[in-house]
C-alpha cells in the first residue's frame, strides 16, 4: 500500500487552507490559525482509495525541520503534498528541495492558490526542479487522480483538472476553471488524522472545527482570488449535509465550536436562515457555537437574529473602507451606510463584530485614510483588523497597481502586513503601516474599550488569559517599527 504524507511545513502561522487570502495569522491583531481542512479533505479522498495517510501541521505544532525529517524516515512516504501560500512560497520551495534531497524517489506535490491557472511569468520566478505536480484550488478534486497516476500508473494525468504536471522537463496545464457542483458528494475532512486540539476559538481556547458550507463567490472585489479559484457561481452544500458534519464533529471528536467557512455565509439569506433554523430545532441547540463571515449587502436583521439564536458568537464583516468612492472602485457592492447598518443590526441582536478594513489602493490619499479611520470608530466593532492591499497575480488590483506604478516588488513572498506595494500614488508604504499602528493604538487602548473587555472577563473568567495573550500581541504590533 503506497504511503502519502500531507503537511504544513514549519514556520510562521499562516491560514494555508484559506485559498482566497492565505492570511498571516501570527501577525494579525486577533485572528487564530484555523484547521487544516485542505489536508483533511485530501486525506479523506485518499483514504477511500486505500492509501496509508500521514498528516501533520508542523507550523501550528511549532515543530522543526528535524521533526519533519524524523517523520519521513519513519513513515517512508511515496508521495508528499505540501500546502503553500503566496507569502511563504520561496521558503516552501526551499523546504520541498530539502525533502527531495532526503527522499529523492518521493513524488513531490505543491498545493496552493498561486498554482491555479498560473501566469507563465509568475512560474518563471520559482525554482520548481524538485516538484512533480502543482495543484491549484480545491485540491481534493485532483489529489486522487494525481496519486493514482503517479503511484500506480492508473488513469490519464491530462484528464485531472486544475493541475500542472511535469512532462519532459516542463509543466503542462490541464483544464482549469472546472468545479464540482455536488459538494455533498465530497467526504468530510478526515479529522481522525488532524490534531484538532491545535485549532481553537480565540476567546475561550476551546477546539474549533472549520466547516466549509459553500464554495465560490458572486462578488467582483478587485483584490480577491475567490472568483478565479472557486468560480463566480456559488455552490452550496445541503443544510442536512452540513448538519451531518456538525454532528460528526460533536459526537466523534467532541468539538462544540465551529467556523462556518464560506466566501460569504449570508450571501443566500434563505439558505443561511434555513441552516440556523435547523440548528435551533435540533438536539444541538444550545450545545454548539459558531462564527462566520458576512457581507453587508445582501443582509437583513432577521438572519443576524437567527444566527445569534442558533449559537453564533461573532460575525465578521469585510467593511474595507469608509469611503463610498473607494468601495465603488474596488467593486465591493456595498456602501459605507450599509456597513453602519450591518454593524447596528448586529449590535441590536447581541452579536459581537469582527471588522476588516483594507488600505493602500493606488488612488488613496491621506484624506481617504482619514475617512476610513473615522468609519472604524463610528462602527466601533469588538475587534478590528487592517490589511495593507496586496495585489495577487490574476486580480484586477494587480493590473491597476502595475498601471499606477505602485508595485515595489513581485507579489510573491508578501502578505497583507508586508505588502509588495510601494504605497499609493501619494502615500508611502511606511505611511500605510504607520496608519495601521496608530489606529490600533488609539482603538484598542481606549479606556472605554479596555473597561468593556475587563467586564467581559468578569462575566467569563476563562477568557482572561486569552485576552491577555492577544493584548500582548497587539502591543507588539503597535510598538514594532516598519
Amino acid at each position: 500500500m503506497p504511503n502519502i504524507m500531507l503537511l504544513y511545513p514549519p514556520g510562521k502561522l499562516y491560514q494555508r487552507g484559506e485559498d482566497r487570502c492565505q492570511g498571516n495569522a501570527e501577525d494579525s491583531s486577533a485572528c487564530g490559525v484555523r484547521a487544516c481542512n485542505d489536508l483533511g479533505y485530501c486525506a479523506a479522498v485518499l483514504e477511500r482509495l486505500g492509501y496509508a495517510i500521514f498528516l501533520r501541521d508542523y507550523q501550528t505544532e511549532k515543530k522543526t525541520l528535524d521533526d519533519v525529517f524524523s517523520d519521513i524516515k519513519e513513515f517512508t512516504p511515496d508521495l508528499i503534498m505540501v500546502s503553500v501560500t503566496n507569502a511563504t512560497i520561496y521558503d516552501d520551495i526551499a523546504f520541498t528541495n530539502a525533502l527531495k534531497a532526503l527522499a529523492p524517489d518521493c513524488v513531490m506535490v505543491l498545493k496552493g492558490a498561486i498554482f491555479y491557472d498560473p501566469a507563465p511569468e509568475m512560474l518563471s520566478l520559482l525554482d520548481l526542479a524538485s516538484v512533480d505536480y502543482l495543484v491549484g484550488g480545491e485540491a481534493e478534486m485532483a489529489i486522487g487522480g494525481v496519486a493514482e497516476y503517479a503511484l500506480k500508473g492508473l488513469g490519464d494525468i491530462a484528464a485531472v483538472d486544475n493541475i500542472l504536471y511535469r512532462d519532459s522537463g516542463t509543466f503542462q496545464h490541464t483544464a482549469f476553471h472546472v468545479w464540482n457542483a455536488d459538494l455533498d458528494a465530497i467526504p468530510f475532512p478526515a479529522r481522525s488524522y488532524m490534531n484538532n486540539a491545535l485549532y481553537v476559538r480565540p476567546d475561550t481556547n476551546e477546539p474549533m472545527a472549520t466547516i466549509q458550507t459553500s464554495r465560490g463567490c458572486a462578488a467582483a472585489c478587485i483584490y480577491c482570488l475567490s472568483p478565479q479559484i472557486s468560480g463566480k457561481q456559488v455552490r452550496y452544500r445541503s443544510v442536512e449535509n452540513v448538519m451531518e458534519e456538525i454532528g460528526e464533529c460533536y459526537t466523534r471528536h467532541g468539538i462544540r465550536n465551529f467556523f462556518f467557512k464560506a466566501d460569504t455565509f449570508t450571501l443566500d439569506l434563505d439558505w443561511a436562515k434555513s441552516l440556523c433554523r435547523r440548528i435551533i430545532d435540533s438536539p444541538l441547540q444550545g450545545k454548539i457555537a459558531f462564527t462566520a463571515n458576512s457581507r453587508t449587502n445582501p443582509l437583513d436583521r432577521e438572519v443576524l437574529a437567527l444566527m445569534k439564536q442558533a449559537g453564533c458568537f461573532m460575525v465578521a464583516f469585510g467593511f474595507e473602507s469608509g469611503s463610498d468612492a473607494t468601495l465603488k472602485r474596488i467593486k465591493k457592492g456595498a456602501t459605507a451606510a450599509q456597513n453602519l447598518q450591518a454593524a447596528g443590526w448586529a449590535r441590536e441582536v447581541g452579536l459581537p463584530v469582527f471588522a476588516f478594513y483594507m488600505v493602500g489602493f493606488p488612488w488613496e490619499t491621506r484624506e481617504d485614510l482619514e475617512i476610513t479611520r473615522r468609519h472604524i470608530f463610528a462602527i466601533n466593532a469588538d475587534y478590528i483588523e487592517i490589511h495593507i492591499a496586496l495585489p495577487y497575480y490574476g486580480t484586477e488590483l494587480y493590473r491597476l497597481c502595475q498601471s499606477a506604478g505602485t508595485l515595489a516588488e513581485e507579489t510573491l513572498g508578501n502578505d497583507y502586513f508586508t505588502s509588495c506595494i510601494a504605497g499609493t500614488q501619494s502615500l508611502s508604504a511606511r505611511e500605510l503601516i504607520d496608519f495601521r499602528r496608530k489606529v490600533f493604538r488609539s482603538y484598542y487602548f481606549r479606556p472605554s474599550y479596555i473597561l468593556l473587555k475587563l467586564k467581559d472577563c468578569v462575566r467569563r473568567p476563562a477568557v482572561f488569559v486569552n485576552y491577555a495573550r492577544y493584548a500582548l500581541r497587539m502591543a507588539k504590533t503597535i510598538l514594532k517599527r516598519p
